[in-house]
């Protein structure tokens, strides 16, 4: 074998370098989804690398800090939710039926686990606001609120937080607030349901369970109940 091959200089052993830092990405993005996906953005960077199967150097040396990780996860789970909402919209004709499938998808998927900090954060809105109904309308598109109803806003992890990260959080906002529009405006939801409770939901799951099949059941059975609580009911 010619000296240059041995070294790489001809180029005959970056394709495998290049393949394994690739196959070592996508075992510590999956380590990692599973990992905030289980405790939360909290983990610790060594969790995920020992998931991973990796040296937590080789978790670094791809991602400088973990908040650099973490709007990773996040940016990729909040793209996905808005391609699982903009499916329901286009894909259903019932505006209830539109907002169930998004629902059913989204917790299935186990994506609302992951959502960007910023957009799970929620806080009771102080009256008082630009437009005097306690509500930050700029965040969260087509809200109906009370003065001093104690209606949920969602907030800003940071106030300056990178723009690039609100436009996807946005994305999101917007299209969930087309089907919860849709589905209050035709009488089947609930009048005080906002974005942010229906974000709550996708996000909320049920308690670890040993049997796959016992842990899907009542992850279906919460979902149920959730929904129920969200629909309208005759007077």
């Amino acid at each position: 074998m010619s000296a240059a091959a041995g070294n790489g200089r001809d180029g005959s052993r970056s394709t495998p370098l290049r393949v394994d830092a690739q196959r070592n990405l996508e075992h510590v993005l999956r380590a990692a989804r599973e990992v905030f996906g289980e405790l939360g953005y909290g983990a610790p960077m060594e969790d995920v690398a020992r998931r991973a199967r990796v040296g937590v150097g080789t978790v670094y040396r791809r991602f400088p800090s973990k908040d650099v990780l973490v709007r990773r996860i996040a940016e990729e789970e909040t793209s996905r939710l808005t391609d699982q909402a903009r499916a329901a919209l286009g894909q259903e004709d019932e505006p209830w039926s539109a907002l169930s499938r998004f629902l059913r998808t989204s917790v299935a998927s186990g994506a609302g686990r992951l959502l960007p900090p910023q957009v799970l954060r929620v806080g009771v809105a102080d009256e008082g606001t630009e437009d005097g109904t306690g509500y930050d309308q700029a965040r969260v598109p087509q809200q109906r609120t009370q003065p001093g109803s104690g209606e949920l806003r969602l907030v800003p992890e940071d106030p300056g937080s990178a723009a690039e990260d609100d436009s996807g959080a946005a994305a999101l906002l917007d299209v969930v607030g087309q089907l919860v529009e849709r589905a209050r405006t035709a009488g089947e939801l609930r009048a005080d349901v906002s974005v942010s409770d229906v974000l709550l939901v996708i996000a909320t799951a049920a308690p670890s369970l040993p049997d796959a099949a016992q842990q899907a059941a009542a992850s279906a059975r919460l979902l149920d109940i959730l929904l129920e609580g969200l629909r309208s009911r005759p007077a």
